[in-house]
């Protein structure tokens, strides 16, 4: 083994695991190694192959290189063909390979060196002039070992989040090579233990990935994309707490030091953070972007960016404007963002494909879809950081899209030419080709605003709120109908006591299997009624209105303004939804749904009045203060741990609850 120069191994279906430490440390005098076409995910540490120079892993699965620093000597490496890898990994590999020339079959010299000496050099600079400027003055003359414990844990994840540089495509080099240089630069300034491991002490997904900058650094680079969380925007405290926390204890913060403050005995949610991150331009004035649609990302098995205290996802696609952003919700930072400089999104949907790459092996991997004004549906591959493809949906904007429940590939869209579209968008292939086709379009009487499929047969029946009403049709595929009319309209009570089809029902959802929520048949009022009990009486006849059997009706603002929608949590029981005032409406109606879900379930007598009232707090941008804020949307996780804001005056708010 000792003797061995050149070694190929390709195409012998080699995992990870197969790469014995052991054997491969006899190795010592190898210069060429071929593992090509095998199912390696990762390199193991310890390989000790201490003369290697050219490494060829093309047609793997490899998902990370930074453990291709244990071969100092390599000056050719290939890896295409690794669906996983991104420009951000190429970059890693130059930094960690001095002396790689070739990578991927091009002589990356130039760009190495500019990578190992220029932007190390822009990076020390900023990392440095971020500590001076915000950190510096926070440690005493004499510390304890557990103050700069505190400090650096705050140091790292402040510095990761505002020093930004180069495109945004980089942006998770750039936070990677950042935090190396910044506990570095802690080793050296407070006589640290340096973490020589150049992976985040905190594990992360590998497609996580900051892009928010701090305006005090802001847009140094010309054409760098900034997200800008600004800390003009404060809080200002209303209210006083019982118990106030002493100066310096380290409570949790947002990033725009929000004094948030409420009654101890009131407080359900509390509020995290304001972002103010769809911006046209990028503009830090723009308080007139409307935000619309917001959906929290669903858990891949293989574990997904998630709190360990809770069981779901603490990433939400938000959308509005021109851009689309993956917010964590606890941090508040934004994960990435992706912009079509002539669109204006309307509607974000999430679904998971199970993607086969080339040997067959499955993996599942969360897609985005996003659409607007522009009628095309664009769809996202996250981990990659790629859109990989568009749909052309309609020839008018697309109101909100939404995914079957039970199909992974297909899609509902619903569009202004008032129609409601169902399209199988299929599963890309390791090349990103895929092929989308239309499977039903529903006719709408009106503009569909809102559409849920129905929960106990999701494959049979979709329910949309309209601008003329509420409908429900067959979408049954085995029908050889493609073009299908409405099967059913809802009647409900209107304001003079008499019932009415003709209404605006701008807010949708199901609480459960069997109880529709449902908004704007008159103001002030939000009905819950019976899917099932509703759509029997329609029996199988050709009577197409159906009275909607109502169970309830909630209390709401008196306002007579359109499109601020409703959301649900079934998981809690929970209806959400914002008003004209920035004020969420809560209603825990966990008390009620035993009762609604029996046979002989009488309707609520009294209009149900909100558990909650969350008041929106006194937001002030550049000393004034916002005003006349509308709550377009507001949205739970599953669990109920973060509630999602979204305004008309470009603010994302996230509180979490207490």
């Amino acid at each position: 083994l000792r003797k061995i120069e050149t070694l190929n191994l390709s195409k012998l279906q080699l995992k990870t695991g197969d790469l014995d430490p052991r054997l491969f440390s006899r190795l010592r005098h190898l210069q060429k190694l071929d593992l090509s076409d095998n199912l390696l995910d990762k390199f193991p540490n310890s390989l000790t192959l201490p003369d290697l120079r050219v490494l060829n892993c093309n047609n793997n699965k490899l998902e990370d290189v930074t453990a291709l620093k244990q071969f100092p000597l390599l000056e050719e490496l290939t890896y295409e063909n690794n669906v996983y890898l991104t420009l951000n990994d190429d970059y890693k590999v130059m930094f960690l390979l001095q002396n790689l020339r070739l990578l991927n079959g091009k002589d990356i010299t130039k760009l190495a060196n500019h990578v190992r000496r220029v932007n190390s050099r822009k990076l020390t600079s900023k990392v440095t002039a971020h500590w001076e400027k915000f950190f510096r003055d926070q440690l005493p003359e004499k510390y304890t070992a557990e103050q700069v414990k505190s400090i650096k844990k705050k140091f790292l994840k402040s510095v990761q989040t505002n020093v930004v540089y180069g495109p945004s495509s980089l942006s998770e080099f750039t936070r990677w090579r950042v935090k190396m240089i910044a506990e570095e630069f802690l080793a050296y300034s407070l006589g640290l233990e340096l973490n020589t491991d150049p992976e985040p002490e905190e594990k992360m997904d590998e497609n996580e990935e900051a892009s928010t900058e701090s305006p005090r650094e802001a847009a140094e680079d010309v054409g760098q994309v900034v997200y800008i969380y600004d800390p003009l925007v404060t809080l200002t405290p209303s209210k006083r707490k019982r118990n106030h926390s002493k100066p310096g204890s380290g409570n949790k913060r947002s990033k725009s030091q929000a004094n948030t403050e409420e009654e101890a005995e009131d407080v359900s949610a509390e509020p995290l953070h304001f972002l103010q991150c769809h911006s046209k331009g990028n503009s830090r004035e723009d308080f007139k972007t409307q935000l619309w649609s917001c959906v929290f990302e669903p858990l891949l098995d293989c574990g997904a960016r998630k709190d360990p205290i809770v069981s779901s996802s603490r990433t939400v696609a938000t959308c509005g404007g021109e851009s689309v952003c993956l917010i964590d919700c606890e941090t508040g930072t934004v994960l990435k963002k992706y912009k079509v400089a002539t669109e204006e999104f309307f509607s974000v949907a999430w679904t998971t494909l199970t993607m086969v790459i080339s040997d067959s092996r499955k993996k599942s991997h969360n897609i985005l879809a996003a659409a607007g004004r522009r009628g095309i549906v664009k769809l996202i591959h996250v981990a990659a950081d790629f859109c990989y493809g568009e749909i052309k949906a309609h020839k008018k904007p697309i109101a909100t899209v939404c995914f079957s429940p039970t199909q992974e590939t297909h899609l509902f869209t619903a569009s202004y030419d008032k129609r409601i579209a169902l399209w199988d968008i299929g599963i890309p292939d390791c090349d990103y080709n895929f092929k989308a086709s239309q499977l039903l379009v529903l006719e709408a009487l009106s503009i569909p605003l809102r559409i849920a499929p129905v929960p106990t047969c999701p494959d049979q029946y979709l329910l949309a709120g309209c601008e003329g009403g509420c409908f429900a049709w067959n979408i049954k595929l085995d029908k050889e109908q493609k073009s299908r009319p409405f099967e059913a309209i809802f009647q409900f009570p209107d304001e003079d006591g008499a019932v009415t089809t003709s209404h605006r029902v701008d807010g949708l959802a199901f609480l459960n299997d069997d109880v529709v929520v449902s908004k704007s048949s008159k103001p002030g009022c939000i009905y819950l009624w019976s899917w099932s009990r509703s759509f029997e009486a329609k029996g199988k006849g050709y009577q197409r209105t159906v009275s909607a059997v109502i169970l309830a009706e909630l209390e709401w603002s008196t306002t007579d303004l359109s499109y601020l929608t409703l959301s649900t949590c079934p998981a809690k029981d929970y209806v959400f939804c914002g008003d004209e005032m920035g004020s969420v409406w809560m209603y825990n109606l966990s008390n009620y749904t035993s009762a609604w879900s029996s046979a002989k379930g009488k309707r609520s007598d009294k209009r149900i009045p909100p558990t909650q009232i969350l008041k929106w707090p006194e937001l002030r941008a550049n000393g004034e203060q916002l005003s006349e804020v509308l709550i377009n949307n507001v949205v739970s996780d599953p669990t109920f741990t973060y509630l999602v804001v979204l305004t008309s005056v470009n603010i994302t708010a996230i509180w979490k609850k207490s």
